[in-house]
């Protein structure tokens, strides 16, 4: 049986989807999948054993220049690594209308069914128009989960007694002794979801003095300037080391080797819980029950605000707070590292 996935973006997503590829081909012997993704995280669906190709797709990139991508013949060229595949099953895991118009426009007639959440569970609910046969899957899931019923649903096997296995930690080695490495997800996409910088200073004095060593991830220039600043306010600099700015592949092997993580709410805490590495993940604007990492040794952390989770990218209350956003006052170093430190124990 061959199956193509379409879900395109982010990394949370992408990596939220695997386990019901595990779970598929626990149940149906043979299965094989081919994924269409955005060409940023085309290194991910192939550390999946059951994933037999990565189509990669350029949206991003193409929004901003849709005369240019069709003159060069992209969209072309994309149809048609779809059509070099006759397909049993088309399945839209996303539920948005980027990923209906994939499933829609680019498929031929040699294709089989294509399925997708119906209006009332996609999150834009106008893709719902785009499927010949509509799933339901309550919104109020994780993402996770939501994902695992619909292949579920599609495929008509039950998920109640299968353990949740993201399907790609044994695709890298452990090799490095990982007893005394933490690494630190400093940086994400969103204002408000940023813990203080003074916080993660203070977090770093903490560990280092307990005798770890800190990792320090970057993805860009501005999170390099963080990540130079924190290694510089050290007070053991030499514990204290900023990477190298890593693939996705690279940053899995490193993962793989690291003891324990702490992250604000990005796609590489949800990377680090489907590498089964113990981690803490700090939630501001969003909530950690519809889309925080889940997996072994997982633990969330979330302020305790009238006005979280607010979901908004910007903060407009208290503008002249010591502490930006505010509403991570109570989520203090002392806080996090007596967590970390239970987190660790565990671990023994």
């Amino acid at each position: 049986m061959k199956v193509l996935i379409i879900k395109t973006s982010s990394m949370g997503d992408i990596i939220h989807t695997l386990p019901a590829i595990t779970d598929a081909q626990r149940q149906i012997p043979g299965i094989q999948f081919d994924w269409v993704v955005e060409e940023a995280f085309q290194e991910i669906p192939g550390w999946h054993q059951s994933i037999n190709r990565t189509i990669p797709v350029g949206i991003r990139r193409w929004r901003k220049n849709l005369l240019k991508t069709f003159r060069n013949n992209e969209w072309g060229q994309f149809k048609q690594l779809l059509q070099e595949e006759q397909y049993d099953y088309v399945i839209d895991a996303q539920g948005l209308l980027k990923s209906a118009f994939l499933t829609f426009f680019s498929l031929t007639k040699q294709h089989g069914k294509t399925y997708g959440l119906d209006k009332n569970s996609a999150r834009e609910p106008l893709a719902a128009m785009f499927y010949r046969n509509k799933v339901f899957v309550p919104k109020v899931l994780h993402a996770t989960q939501r994902v695992r019923l619909l292949f579920a649903q599609i495929f008509n096997y039950k998920i109640d007694n299968l353990s949740l296995n993201y399907g790609i930690r044994n695709h890298f080695k452990r090799e490095a002794d990982t007893s005394r490495h933490l690494l630190f997800f400093h940086s994400t996409t969103w204002p408000t979801k940023h813990w203080p910088e003074s916080y993660w200073q203070q977090l770093i004095t903490l560990a280092n003095q307990a005798g770890f060593y800190i990792d320090l991830a970057w993805g860009n220039q501005e999170e390099l300037q963080r990540a130079l600043r924190l290694q510089e306010t050290a007070l053991n600099k030499e514990q204290v080391i900023v990477l190298e700015k890593f693939s996705l592949s690279a940053m899995a092997a490193k993962l793989r080797n690291t003891k324990a993580v702490v992250a604000v709410d990005t796609g590489l805490a949800h990377l680090a819980a489907a590498m089964d590495v113990p981690a803490i993940t700090l939630f501001g604007p969003t909530n950690p029950e519809l889309t925080g990492p889940r997996g072994k040794q997982q633990l969330h952390v979330e302020v305790n605000s009238e006005c979280a989770p607010c979901f908004k990218k910007r903060c407009l209350k208290e503008p002249s707070a010591p502490i930006q956003p505010p509403c991570y006052f109570a989520i203090t170093p002392e806080l996090v590292w007596k967590k970390l430190q239970k987190l660790l124990s565990k671990e023994q």
